[in-house]
């Protein structure tokens, strides 16, 4: 039993169908591909997250890294990996030809990832964290900084990590105790501690380039005070190559629930006083230079959940229909032979929510990699910054409700599995526990919940609330079948709630009921992300029951897209009208949590 990483028509629907990925072609930018090129990427994708990283996701998983004293060592198989990976291209696929990349969409390079973090999240974190990396390098740092880490980081020679969380701080920032102190040739000296650094030590790459937060003395108090610095493991001499070791030690290896494979670190900087830092950009801006890796790591987050969360569906759909138990009436004589789990009503539930959540949730992490590519390669620059907000606007539901669903996806596929899938032969339960995470790094999901309702509702005087809104509406009144208009249908009254809701709102927010309203926002990410979702599923059902309509499709590909309109129903009947209770809660300004005590509990 061993299903596709991605079926291959799922991929083939998001990319194409759905979103006209081959539409992409006639930009500029990406002129020199077709939908040849793009498929032979993903097919090369597809081959080395197979034969390189799914074949050693369980090993990792059960062997994880140690740390001597001296050096970390972990099983042989995650540095082919990395090796293979990198000897792709893949790292620099996004970057310009002259750099020595593919100039591919990111639509098409959040696809290849898919494959990857199905296949093994852990070990494909060293070389996504060296991509966010490079890109904050690339787009803030001086050319020096640029030209002695960026192509090695590139070329998968260097790896990179971001140095964010300390001890005492978690995620508030504006708390940080990490010094930065300027030095007379120019680079600065660190001083401090850091913690949960993914990728932090390791031996897969001859250089790490860490991007540390610090506060530069006499800087601003809070987040205004906050500067980036290029720390790397070791220090270049004047040929560019790595040298004498940097005043960077690892303290210690954290134990994780999951994602075992990936070095989740204690890093401790200028234990020595001679931690040589080079700072990124202009004084106090680091905060912002650094919102770009978390935006994108935020974006990356809810893609993982989404795609851990369809692993283990995948793997418990074909669990299910090779695994007999019981029978199903009409035939449920003792002489009848048993039927097959997928018959039974209660597993074709948790199959259908499983699918409900993780296809919903790839469509809307494919749909943010769209509006990236419009973002920079937009006709006009209308349209890009049109993009730049919707994007700002979704950033928080495409981290959030993924890495909520993806993970409840994966406890539905060890039910479905029964007794088999609590137990470490079968790989549901290392998904669940590689996914839990997913709701907790990159900013929680009620830190996201309070981003959503706080700041990006309101931004641009709610420009992007405005084009989220046309876009469904848009949706919703173009001709479609009959099946999708009974949804289309079915969200109205929802979405005539969301409007009224907004405003009363935004006067809680800047009245005396803010506290309350704050204890609550995870009730409006609820809301808003089930929203959207819908939406994300009338789109898949419209595109689905118009290819039945006006296409001959064989009766597999008819099988896929009744799938997909099946699924729809299910999400609009099923798990949409749970916002009800949520609205009404917010609407009553209900003070449950908020006005909780401490000495109460």
């Amino acid at each position: 039993m061993n299903p596709e990483l991605i079926n291959s028509k799922e991929l083939n629907f998001q990319l194409y169908e759905l979103l006209d990925s081959e539409a992409l072609c006639q930009r500029p930018r990406f002129s020199e591909h077709n939908r040849e090129t793009f498929d032979a990427v993903l097919d090369i994708a597809n081959k080395i997250a197979t034969e390189k990283f799914a074949s050693h996701n369980a090993k990792a998983d059960a062997n994880e890294p140690t740390f001597d004293g001296k050096k970390v060592a972990m099983i042989a198989e995650v540095k082919t990996a990395f090796d293979a990976y990198a000897e792709s291209g893949l790292i620099a696929g996004r970057y310009d030809f002259a750099e020595g990349g593919m100039q591919l969409p990111e639509t098409i390079m959040t696809a290849c990832a898919g494959y990857f973090m199905a296949a093994n999240p852990s070990s494909t974190g060293y070389a996504f964290l060296t991509v966010a990396a490079a890109n904050v390098i690339r787009s803030f740092a001086s050319d020096t900084l640029k030209a002695q880490f960026m192509p090695r980081m590139l070329s998968g020679e260097f790896t990179g990590t971001m140095a964010l969380t300390e001890p005492h701080a978690g995620s508030s920032l504006a708390d940080i105790h990490t010094s930065a102190t300027p030095a007379a040739d120019g680079s600065y000296r660190l001083k401090g501690n850091k913690m949960y650094i993914s990728g932090g030590d390791h031996e897969l790459s001859s250089n790490i380039v860490h991007l540390v937060l610090a506060k530069i003395k006499g800087a601003p108090a809070g987040v205004k005070g906050i500067s980036l610095f290029v720390v790397p493991k070791f220090r270049l001499d004047e040929q560019g190559e790595p040298a004498q070791r940097n005043d960077v030690a690892l303290a210690g290896l954290i134990h994780k629930l999951g994602y075992r494979g990936t070095t989740s670190t204690v890093l401790t900087f200028g234990e020595h006083d001679d931690c040589h830092g080079y700072l990124v950009g202009e004084p106090h801006q680091g905060l912002r230079y650094m919102f770009l890796m978390m935006n994108e790591a935020r974006l990356g987050v809810g893609f993982g959940a989404a795609m851990i969360g369809y692993r283990g569906y995948q793997y418990s759909l074909a669990y299910a229909k090779e695994r007999t138990q019981g029978r199903v009436a009409p035939h449920n004589a003792p002489t009848d032979k048993p039927a097959t789990i997928i018959q039974h009503g209660d597993v074709k539930r948790m199959l259908l929510t499983q699918k409900a959540y993780v296809e919903g949730a790839m469509a809307l992490c494919f749909y943010a990699a769209r509006l990236v590519d419009d973002m920079h390669t937009g006709d006009d620059p209308q349209q890009a910054q049109a993009a730049a907000e919707l994007l700002d606007l979704l950033t928080p539901v495409v981290k959030a409700w993924p890495s909520e669903y993806g993970p409840k996806a994966n406890d539905l596929a060890i039910q479905v599995l029964g007794g088999a899938g609590y137990t470490r032969e079968y790989p549901v339960e290392q998904c669940w526990r590689d996914n839990r995470l997913n709701p907790i790094h990159e900013g929680t999901n009620g830190i996201q919940a309070l981003d959503l309702l706080t700041r990006k509702l309101w931004q641009q005087q709610g420009a992007g609330l405005r084009q989220l809104q046309a876009l469904m509406l848009a949706d919703f009144n173009q001709p479609s079948g009959p099946q999708s208009q009974a949804l289309v249908t079915l969200i109205k009254p929802y979405l005539q709630e969301l409007h009224a809701l907004i405003p009363m709102l935004g006067k809680a927010l800047a009245g005396e009921q803010q506290a309350v309203l704050l204890a609550n926002a995870q009730c409006f990410m609820h809301v808003f992300g089930h929203i959207v979702m819908s939406w994300m599923w009338i789109r898949q059902a419209q595109v689905a029951e118009s290819a039945l309509a006006h296409t001959n499709p064989s009766q597999q590909d008819q099988d896929f897209y009744q799938g997909k309109i099946q699924a729809a129903k299910y999400f609009l009947h099923w798990e949409l009208p749970t916002v009800s209770h949520n609205i009404q809660l917010l609407k009553n300004m209900d003070d449950s949590c908020a006005a909780m005590q401490s000495a109460w509990f």
